[in-house]
């Protein structure tokens, strides 16, 4: 018995060194394979690139200590070598991060934007007003733009004929007709557990083919103001829509 929990007092440390190298590790192999913007804002990719190289030195700095140890036949004490209070912590640690590096981050899609109501999705407060832009031309607005221009003044019918041309992912919200599509597009504001949706409903030409909801379209056409839902929505009506594929940057800030 005495054998046993001494090899178990041997594997604990080990245990919390791994799993600190494994999520610097991850931290970098999410920055360099480009994954890091489905996760975080990059005006914090710096914190992580630092973050990730720091973990792998005290990682590698204690993987050594515990290997000069191991060699002078010393058991380590518990309380001093290991990162984590003694049990499990390193080994969930380490086992989230094996995680990491089997599952890709995925992009947020449709169901998610579907758990708020159209009315969330045309407008909301969570826009920073900074980021509005009041002198950009219509057809240069992207959509994230356009619903901040909403914010600023909702009146639909003051952009009655203006042109646009914006990119976005298809969703079907059960409550509009087969003939629009709503076109949104997930804001991050700082990571992704506060990524939000905002979009615009889009009306189809007559002889469209229907879209499969998370299919990225790119729509032209002229603003018009339509009554959905028993409301008068700012509609996009198109004259032209293409399929595209996702874009690397699926977000907007």
């Amino acid at each position: 018995m005495t054998s046993k929990s001494q090899r178990f007092n041997l594997l604990l440390p080990w245990l919390d060194v791994l799993a600190v190298t494994a999520w610097g590790i991850l931290m970098l192999k999410y920055w360099l394979t480009g994954k890091l913007n489905l996760l975080i804002h990059p005006n914090y990719f710096g914190l992580v690139v630092v973050a990730g190289i720091g973990l792998i030195i005290v990682g590698l700095f204690k993987m050594q200590e515990l290997w000069q140890r191991r060699r002078r036949d010393m058991v380590p004490n518990v309380q001093h070598m290991t990162l984590f209070p003694p049990g499990w912590g390193g080994a969930l640690l380490l086992t989230a991060a094996i995680l990491g590096f089997i599952f890709t981050p995925q992009v947020f899609a449709s169901d998610k934007a579907l758990n708020r109501g159209v009315s969330d999705l045309l407008g909301t407060s969570r826009i920073k007003p900074q980021a509005f832009r009041a002198s950009i031309r219509p057809e240069e607005r992207s959509l994230v733009d356009w619903v901040r221009t909403l914010n600023v003044y909702p009146e639909p019918d003051a952009y009655t004929g203006q042109k646009a041309k914006v990119q976005g992912f298809v969703i079907h919200p059960p409550d509009l007709s087969k003939e629009y599509v709503f076109l949104a597009k997930f804001v991050l504001s700082c990571c992704a557990a506060d990524a939000y949706p905002v979009g615009l409903p889009v009306k189809l030409p007559a002889s469209q083919e229907q879209y499969a909801p998370d299919t990225w379209l790119e729509v032209e056409g002229q603003m018009a103001t339509d009554n959905l839902s028993g409301k008068r929505q700012l509609t996009i009506v198109a004259n032209s829509v293409k399929k595209i594929p996702q874009p690397q940057n699926p977000y907007s800030y």
